[in-house]
C-alpha cells in the first residue's frame, strides 16, 4: 500500500488487450525509459496520443473501429503515466515526442518485418497534452508524419500562454499543476474527488463508465501516478519558447483540428494551427465532450478514416 492507502499496481504484463480482439499490451525501452503500448489491426499506421487525466484507454471504443477500417492502431501511455515508467525528468513536449518517435521507429506496426514506418509516414492524432506532443513531433520529423489531428487543446508558443493566465479569464489549472510539490500534496489520498468531476466534464455524453474510471483513477492513484500527470504541465513555458524555436518552416502536412462539440472552444486551437501549417482543415465531434474518442467513437473513425484517406491540398 502507499502512505495514502492505494494499491502499489504492478504494471500490466505483456498480452491480449481485455475486450478488444486482436490488440495486445506490449513494451518498449526506448528514449531512456519504458513505454506501455497497446497495438492491433493490419494496414498504415495510427498513433494515439492521450491527455490528462486519462491513459491510452480513453481511446478503447474507437480503436477497433479504426482497425476494422483497415489501419494498424498504436496507443502509448506518455511517460509518467499509466504503465509507462514514471522518470523524474524529459517531460518537455519535445523530449516526450522522442519517446514516441523512437518507439514508431522500433515497431512493426503493420506486421511487414520492416523497422521503419516507410516514406509514406505515420497518421498521427492526438489530444489535449498529447495535441502538444503530436505538434512537437511534427515539428521535429515533418517528413514521418503523412497526417496530422490536433484536437481538444492549445498549442504551447501559439496560443496557450494566453489561456493560462486566471486573471484574464484563463483556465486556473495550469499554473496550479506546474508547481509539482504543492499540487501533489493537495492531491494525495483526494484523488478520486479531485479527478472525477473532470472525467465527468469531459463526458458528458457517458462515453466513459464506471468502469474507464476505475481504471483511470487506478494508475492516478499508485505511486508516482499524480506527479507523473503534472510533470506535463511544468515544462508548459519551456514547451511554448522550445516549440517557437523550432518553427522554422511551416508543417508540411494536412493537419486537422478536431474538438468536440461540448468540449473545448476550437477557436485558439485553430487560430495557433494555421499560425504553423498552410493545409488545415476543421470540424466538431457531435455529442461529445473533451474524451470525444469515447463519447462518439463512430463519427470520430469515420472522420479520422476519411482525412487519412484524402490528398494534400
Amino acid at each position: 500500500m502507499t502512505a495514502h492507502g492505494s494499491p502499489v499496481v504492478a504494471p500490466r504484463a505483456e498480452g491480449p488487450a481485455s475486450g478488444m480482439d486482436g490488440f495486445f499490451h506490449r513494451y518498449a525501452d526506448v528514449n531512456g525509459t519504458r513505454l506501455h503500448y497497446v497495438v492491433g489491426g493490419e494496414g498504415p499506421p495510427v498513433v494515439l496520443l492521450h491527455g490528462w487525466p486519462y491513459t491510452w484507454a480513453v481511446w478503447r471504443r474507437l480503436m477497433p473501429l479504426l482497425a476494422t477500417a483497415g489501419f494498424t492502431v498504436v496507443a502509448p501511455d506518455l511517460r509518467g503515466t499509466g504503465d509507462s515508467g514514471k522518470p523524474d525528468s524529459g517531460y518537455a513536449k519535445n523530449d516526450v515526442a522522442e519517446d514516441l518517435h523512437q518507439l514508431v521507429r522500433t515497431l512493426d506496426p503493420a506486421g511487414t518485418g520492416r523497422n521503419d514506418t516507410g516514406p509514406t509516414g505515420i497518421n498521427l492524432v492526438g489530444m489535449d497534452i498529447g495535441a502538444m506532443v503530436a505538434h512537437a513531433y511534427a515539428t521535429a520529423h515533418p517528413r514521418e508524419v503523412r497526417r496530422l489531428v490536433l484536437s481538444e487543446s492549445v498549442l504551447p508558443g501559439f496560443g496557450l500562454e494566453e489561456l493560462m493566465n486566471p486573471a484574464t479569464g484563463g483556465y486556473w489549472h495550469f499554473g496550479f499543476h506546474m508547481q509539482l510539490d504543492i499540487a501533489e500534496l493537495l492531491t494525495a489520498g483526494k484523488e478520486a474527488a479531485y479527478l472525477t468531476p473532470a472525467w465527468a466534464m469531459g463526458s458528458p455524453a457517458g462515453g466513459l463508465t464506471d468502469v474507464d474510471r476505475a481504471e483511470f483513477l487506478r494508475h492516478y492513484t499508485a505511486p508516482g501516478g499524480m506527479r507523473g500527470g503534472f510533470q506535463h504541465y511544468a515544462t508548459l513555458l519551456e514547451d511554448g519558447r522550445a516549440i517557437r524555436a523550432a518553427t522554422t518552416t511551416r508543417l508540411p502536412m494536412p493537419v486537422l483540428v478536431l474538438n468536440a462539440a461540448l468540449g473545448l472552444p476550437q477557436t485558439p486551437l485553430l487560430e495557433g494551427v494555421r499560425q504553423v501549417a498552410d493545409d488545415v482543415r476543421a470540424d466538431l465531434v457531435p455529442d461529445s465532450g473533451h474524451a470525444y474518442a469515447a463519447d462518439n467513437p463512430a463519427w470520430t473513425a469515420h472522420r479520422l478514416t476519411a482525412f487519412f484517406a484524402t490528398p494534400a491540398a
